[in-house]
């Protein structure tokens, strides 16, 4: 089984998101990550916290590359929280990095109200971070909002408890012609692209789901009824990653000419860069 499946693909819109990436730590492979942002003005990365753990706690620069995070990090006591709360802001400061050509350790992650992440001065990128299980997948764009979200891909969701708090009535009627095994697996796939879809806007959960959806078996957002509720400014995709995820990828397009030079240093002022390395030499 390969790395990354493709599940759906709405056409002419899925194809506007960069095909997730699996990098096996530190070391990459961080080209892809480069080249998706200069094709198509995002990237998705997939990794799993194991094949961070060892360069992680090892690397005698962890405290400047976690930044603001260090403290956090240093407070956590519980073991298996504590390293796979450093591999995914390792692996969100990183995909970053590949992205914007830069090194790791100058950038400065920080937190929205709800915990979502971003970069601070570069406010025409925008990140998504989640995880499951093992699993840490980070989302990254320049040209509009980005998100993203996982789940096992065995993970049991009943339609007929979730029908009525999860799916629009079009997407009720979809699914209750299919087979319960073929019910089970959409279920599963509208519930991260719906995951992806509000981590994007910044809603998270306080945007209901049955207020959107999308097609069964297809990708597109759709009104209640199931009519289009959006034109081509947005582009979903759902992937199986690593044989046992779904990874759903909600991706859109600000329609702005935003520029392709990604470059961190030619993104951020000087005062702001000075700033960031006054922080770092006094961590």
């Amino acid at each position: 089984m390969t790395q990354t499946e493709p599940t759906t693909a709405a056409p002419g819109h899925a194809g506007r998101i960069t095909e997730p990436i699996h990098v096996s730590g530190p070391d990459g492979p961080w080209e892809p990550v480069r080249e998706g942002m200069d094709l198509r003005g995002n990237a998705v990365v997939h990794t799993t916290w194991g094949e961070w753990l060892t360069g992680a706690v090892a690397d005698p620069s962890l405290r400047p590359l976690l930044g603001r995070d260090w403290q956090r990090y240093r407070r956590t006591t519980d073991p298996t929280i504590r390293f796979r709360f450093v591999a995914s802001r390792l692996a969100t400061k990183f995909t970053a990095a590949a992205a914007l050509g830069t090194r790791p350790a100058e950038l400065d992650l920080a937190y929205k109200i709800g915990g979502r992440p971003y970069l601070r001065g570069l406010d025409q990128i925008d990140v998504s971070l989640t995880h499951t299980d093992d699993l840490i997948a980070v989302g990254i764009s320049r040209s509009g909002r980005i998100g993203v979200d996982a789940e096992p891909a065995d993970r049991h969701m009943s339609f007929e408890l979730l029908q009525n708090h999860v799916c629009t009535p079009a997407e009720r009627a979809g699914l209750t012609a299919l087979p319960e095994a073929e019910q089970t697996a959409e279920l599963l796939r509208l519930w991260t692209l719906k995951e992806a879809y509000t981590k994007a806007l910044g809603q998270g959960l306080r945007l209901g789901f049955t207020e959107f959806g999308f097609g069964v078996g297809a990708g597109g957002l759709l009104a209640p009824d199931g009519t289009p509720a959006a034109r081509d400014e947005w582009a979903f995709t759902t992937h199986r990653v690593l044989g046992r995820y779904l990874l759903s990828v909600a991706c859109h397009d600000s329609g702005l000419d935003t520029s392709r030079d990604t470059a961190v240093r030619t993104m951020l002022d000087e005062g702001f860069m000075g700033a960031v390395a006054g922080l770092l030499d006094s961590g």
